[in-house]
């Protein structure tokens, strides 16, 4: 996978709070359209994935809040692969808006089969 995917977002009304920021659940769906589009720029997708009856479900997850986002903003999510094992992928993201990082995380993802096993992820994720 590229060691460094990024993506522009911009920020819907929906996702705000009564103030106009960014309500902090919300970061994690940011987290996971970078995981999801570091896959796609790979050629692969989430669908294709589950269709091989696999699914990554996520383990563990960070949220580091440095400044708030508000509606209309258009952010920079930076989503790299900070280590695979044999059956997780660990991804660290920087959301950044103009020069300033607004949120840092991570998330551990594990590879499973339908019955919620663990299984080895595929040659071509590892590649």
């Amino acid at each position: 996978m590229p060691a460094v995917h990024e993506l522009e977002i911009r920020v819907r009304y929906q996702e705000t709070d009564g103030q106009r920021r960014v309500h902090h659940a919300n970061y994690l769906t940011y987290f996971e359209m970078g995981r999801t589009e570091m896959l796609r720029a790979h050629g692969r997708t989430y669908r294709e994935f589950e269709d091989a009856g696999l699914f990554m479900v996520v383990a563990d997850v960070s949220c580091k809040y440095l400044a708030p986002a508000e509606y209309d903003d258009l952010l920079l999510l930076r989503t790299r692969v900070e280590k695979a094992g044999a059956a997780h992928i660990r991804h660290a993201y920087e959301l950044i808006r103009g020069a300033t990082i607004i949120a840092t995380g991570t998330t551990t993802v594990v590879c499973v089969d339908r019955e919620g096993r663990i299984r080895r992820l595929p040659d071509w994720m590892l590649a």
